[in-house]
């Protein structure tokens, strides 16, 4: 039992931040899970309609499966990027002997730099007039054919607004990954290599399962923040061409602002917050399974 200074210390250092969290965080989402029972314009009163809005969301709307299906492919690309880039890099930088803090400092940029930055710096690689790095790059290899509006094709545009999202986190993930393979010790590696492991072996048997905690934790950080995906595909393409790379949060964010549906917008954002939750759930899971394995 702690004592009552004590008890008294841990509440004023508490109590601050979760009154914050809950009036910043837990009540808008309280918030939303009411509104997401009535239909409102924003002006007039609130008309209640129980289910309808989740009914129409299952089952109504097409706009809104084209927007998860989108959500998922964008999801998967950022998840590739972020977590499979920042465990190759933060692996070759455990080989480095000099430049580590040069490298560190350079990938972590992309997650200090204004999103608006971002996409307008993609905006450009991407464009054709005038040509954009990466048409340039295409023409300068001989694959001109291959150049086109990498954000006006619907075949294309879902990808081009996820790489920017993948680079922009990739490097944070680089350093928490890099600071657990500093973790590792260093005498099981040795011991691994005398015994004749390759280094592919070293790393699946010894490597990665020291530092799975980290990586659970960061893949729910990615799978997360990837649901909740929002600014640098409504400021490249605002989910076009058509619905092509429209996400569900883009989606929410027209219908609520837009469409001035707040009901349906509100039902839009608790199904968000259940998939983020339901994903967190899943990936805990599925580690604890893991564990007892």
């Amino acid at each position: 039992m702690l004592p009552n200074r004590s008890r008294l210390s841990v509440a004023v250092f508490l109590v601050p931040p979760l009154l914050v969290y809950g009036m910043a965080v837990l009540f808008p989402i309280l918030q939303s899970l009411f509104l997401s029972f009535f239909s409102w314009d924003g002006i007039s009163d609130l008309q209640f309609v129980g289910l309808d809005n989740y009914a129409h969301m299952f089952t109504g709307d097409d706009v809104f499966w084209r927007a998860l299906t989108n959500a998922l492919g964008y999801l998967a690309i950022c998840l590739v990027l972020q977590l499979g880039g920042a465990l190759f890099v933060a692996s070759l930088l455990t080989t480095l002997t000099r430049g580590r803090e040069v490298f560190k400092t350079l990938y972590l940029l992309p997650a200090v730099i204004s999103t608006v930055a971002i996409a307008y710096l993609f905006a450009r690689i991407y464009s054709v007039e005038p040509v954009g790095l990466l048409n340039q790059v295409l023409d300068a290899v001989g694959l001109d054919s291959w150049a086109r509006s990498w954000t006006s094709d619907v075949h294309t545009v879902l990808a081009a607004v996820s790489v920017p999202e993948g680079w922009r986190f990739m490097g944070l993930y680089t350093l928490i990954i890099y600071a657990a393979l500093l973790a590792v010790p260093r005498e099981l590696e040795e011991a691994a290599r005398i015994d004749g492991a390759s280094a592919w072996r070293v790393f699946t048997q010894i490597r990665f399962p020291y530092i799975r905690p980290v990586w659970t934790t960061t893949t729910i950080m990615a799978t997360t923040y990837g649901l909740r995906g929002f600014d640098i595909p409504y400021i490249m393409t605002n989910g076009g061409p058509g619905q092509s790379s429209e996400l569900l949060t883009t989606y929410m964010y027209k219908t609520a602002f837009t469409s001035t549906d707040y009901g349906y917008a509100s039902a839009i954002s608790v199904f968000i917050v259940a998939e983020c939750l339901l994903a967190v759930g899943a990936i805990a899971l599925l580690y604890r399974r893991r564990l007892d394995s």
